[in-house]
């Protein structure tokens, strides 16, 4: 009998590799790092979105103030600022927080943090979700002006109604918002969020389509 210890010839295995998808509830697995338009659904993103709390939560109200009811918020307020403004413009200015349906919605410092992976890992989702709604893979410079700053906006009415900001503070930090009626910002719940943000898309879909 051989005594002594003997190197085993089993070869062990690799680990498996770390999932990098997303089961979502359509049932399409969503690849993180290489997302597909094919497997970007709107339900699934308006699910996501009315789920996600704007001020990681910290606002006032029954509900969390979402990342859906933000959407149309700023949407509307692009077509307040710049009544011109086509379909196509418009649908971008509601898609334009669309990827945090999957990556929740990171606050600016914590994302510059994070570094150009993160930001490179953000705008390659943001590509493939326009490209699903027929929109160019990237907007123009002048168009994600506008969205900027009707964003801000939109930041400063959440800021002083739900956030805790007092004007001041909230005019350093976003500026001012335009002239024109102080827009509703009761937080709605999910279900209601969610109906409103797909019900908007649903419209500009239409006009962009001939059918509005």
């Amino acid at each position: 009998m051989t005594t002594g210890s003997r190197k085993s010839s089993r070869k062990v295995s690799d680990p498996p590799a770390p999932r990098a998808w997303q089961r979502m509830l359509s049932g399409r697995r969503l690849d993180l790092l290489d997302p597909s338009p094919l497997d970007i659904e709107i339900a699934d993103i308006a699910h996501g979105l009315a789920r996600v709390a704007r001020w990681n939560g910290q606002t006032r109200g029954g509900h969390a103030f979402s990342v859906a009811q933000h959407s149309v918020l700023v949407e509307s307020l692009v077509r307040r600022m710049w009544p011109e403004s086509g379909p196509a413009h418009l649908l971008g200015a509601l898609l334009h927080d669309a990827p945090e349906y999957v990556i929740g919605d990171m606050i600016s410092p914590f994302k510059n943090a994070l570094g150009v992976d993160y930001r490179q890992f953000e705008a390659r989702l943001e590509s493939a979700i326009r490209l699903r709604f027929g929109l160019p893979a990237k907007m123009t410079a002048d168009l994600k002006a506008r969205i900027k700053q009707a964003d801000q906006s939109a930041a400063f009415y959440e800021a002083t109604r739900l956030a805790g900001f007092d004007v001041d503070e909230a005019l350093g930090l976003f500026g001012g918002p335009p002239p024109g009626p102080d827009p509703d910002t009761t937080p709605l719940s999910p279900s209601d969020a969610q109906q409103l943000f797909l019900q908007r898309f649903s419209d500009l879909q239409s006009e962009m389509d001939g059918r509005g």
